[in-house]
């Protein structure tokens, strides 16, 4: 349902936020939601999390998840791939164009 937008510096007003790691990108006080894929930053913990999390932010009402940026290291390599998945453009059926 909701647009995924990546690799976000700043929060827009009404976005959920897809946050990973201790740190936080600029304008969180904006997201109508936010979940955590790992506040330690253990990309095995965000893999786990990942699907759980973004269904759960997708029923927050927010048209967009603003996702921070996952590194590309290792796990995060499939991690990153499937967040583009999820952010790519869809046709009305629901699939992605």
């Amino acid at each position: 349902g909701a647009a995924v937008r990546l690799d976000v510096e700043e929060v827009r007003p009404g976005e959920a936020l897809l946050a990973f790691g201790p740190e936080r990108v600029k304008g969180t006080e904006n997201a109508i939601a936010m979940l955590n894929l790992s506040q330690r930053g253990d990309l095995r913990e965000a893999a786990s999390n990942l699907f759980a999390h973004l269904q759960a932010l997708d029923r927050s009402g927010a048209s967009v998840i603003a996702v921070e940026p996952v590194p590309p290291d290792g796990l995060g390599e499939a991690i990153n791939d499937r967040l583009m998945r999820a952010a790519a453009p869809r046709d009305r059926s629901g699939a992605a164009s």
